[in-house]
Order: C-alpha cells, then sequence, then structure tokens
C-alpha cells in the first residue's frame, strides 16, 4: 500500500491553493486544521466536515479527510457531547483533517467554479466576482437559451435548478460563483452578467431579480460544491500516488 506524509501534502496544497494569500472570512481556517500521527494512506473527499462525514472517512479507513467547509465556522467550545466524540473518533482513529474554503473556490483549475463551469460546458471564461480581496467566479460569453443552461445545471448536479426568469430568454453574458451567493445578485449584474448561476440565495433575490433583469440560476450550495473537492483529492491522489473516496453527505441545502 502506498502512503505520504502528511506533512508533504499539506505543504502542496498550500502552495497550489495559496492558501495563505487568498483572502476568507475570519472563521474559515483554512489549511490542516487537525493532524494525525503522520502518514496518509487513503484520501476522503466531502463536502462538509462534521460527526456524520468523519464517521463515514473512518469506515472508508481514510487518514485524510478534505472538506470544503471546516470545522471551526462557529465555536467549538467546550470539547464535551458531540464535540467529545468529534474529537475523540479523529485522535482514536488517526484522521487528519484538511480544509480549503475560498482557496478551492479561486483555484483556476481544480475550483469549484471552474470544474463547474467545464460541466456546463462553458468557454470563453473570464475572471468575475470579487469577494475579499480576489476573483472567485467565472464568467462566460456565449449564446444559449435558459431552459438549455438550466439542463445543463441538473445533469452536472444531479439536481433541478430553481430558476428566476428575470431576464433574457437566452443567455449571453453568464457568471458562475458556486455556493452562497444569491445575496449578491447587485453585484453579479453590477460586473455584466445577464444570468447568474450560484447555490442558493435568499427569498427577496426573486423580486431583485426581476427588477434587475437577471435570470438566476440556484443549484444548490451543497452540489454546486461537491466539484472542487473531487477535483482536489483526485489530484492529490494522483500526485502522491494514494487511493482516494468522494463521501456523499448531501444537506438539500
Amino acid at each position: 500500500m502506498s502512503s505520504a506524509t502528511l506533512a508533504a501534502i499539506v505543504t502542496y496544497c498550500d502552495k497550489i491553493l495559496r492558501t495563505t494569500r487568498i483572502g476568507d472570512y475570519d472563521n474559515a481556517a483554512n489549511g490542516l486544521q487537525v493532524e494525525n500521527r503522520g502518514r496518509v494512506t487513503k484520501i476522503a473527499a466531502a463536502v462538509d466536515a462534521s460527526l456524520s462525514t468523519v464517521k463515514l472517512a473512518i469506515a472508508a479507513k481514510a487518514d485524510l479527510l478534505v472538506v470544503h467547509h471546516g470545522l471551526f465556522w462557529s465555536a467549538r467550545q467546550p470539547w464535551t457531547g458531540k464535540n467529545y466524540e468529534l474529537l475523540q473518533m479523529l485522535v482514536e482513529n488517526d484522521l487528519a483533517v484538511y480544509s480549503s474554503h475560498l482557496p478551492l473556490d479561486a483555484h483556476p483549475k481544480l475550483g469549484n467554479n471552474a470544474q463547474l463551469c467545464a460541466a456546463l460546458k462553458l468557454g470563453r471564461l473570464k475572471p468575475f466576482f470579487q469577494s475579499h480581496g480576489q476573483t472567485l467566479g467565472f464568467k462566460s460569453q456565449t449564446a444559449i437559451s435558459r431552459e438549455e443552461l438550466a439542463k445543463r445545471l441538473e445533469r452536472a448536479t444531479g439536481i433541478a435548478a430553481k430558476v428566476i426568469s428575470g431576464g433574457p430568454e437566452t443567455c449571453q453574458h453568464i457568471g458562475v460563483v458556486t455556493g452562497g451567493a444569491g445575496a449578491e445578485l447587485k453585484q453579479a449584474a453590477a460586473e455584466g452578467v445577464d444570468t447568474f448561476i450560484t447555490g442558493e440565495g435568499p427569498h427577496w433575490t426573486f423580486t431583485v431579480a426581476e427588477e434587475l433583469g437577471l435570470n438566476v440560476l440556484y443549484g444548490g450550495h451543497y452540489a454546486t460544491e461537491t466539484f472542487g473537492v473531487k477535483a482536489l483529492a483526485a489530484h492529490l491522489a494522483k500526485k502522491f500516488r494514494l487511493s482516494w473516496e468522494f463521501l456523499p453527505y448531501p444537506t438539500g441545502l
């Protein structure tokens, strides 16, 4: 069985993802969040780090769990109850956790946005959507019907998209930002798109989209963010000659 050092994998991830150079939310804690005894034989990938996905990773006999949403978005202390159970399982099963939020979103090849654009067959990509000091997504100049674009999004994610038909029937300037960017429709429109694809947004965005003349396609926060961790884990597995497995745990949101 092939193995690699955790330190080598973390150093490589931090380099290619530019972990220390990409701005993010204060509690994202990008990078290695939990270490193990130092070696990795199998990588598991999941969208979210939680007690449930940790259990799945242990069942898969992984010793590194790569996630998009890490463990520390809100305070974990005190380490009692479910927090203690989580800590105990990580330590006893020698499972490391590496998290990459906006650095993974922003990666030009492995990132959620790049991978979703590829799945949607969108070309002529240009940087799009400023956030935390860098662009995260991509926009494409093309000509595709709103109906066909929704079908492509459903094929890519496996779930039906929620469509706000506020813009033209033929989409010509399409912006893609995975996850929860729906509250930023005004920014998307200001950056020159007539159609905005993201994961989810608040109820009031229906009215805003109509007023802006903007098509909005919500593909699901979870569903649009499975792409990056899959691509990263596959890349690491090839680089370090390891096995890997994606752990589906859909939230439906």
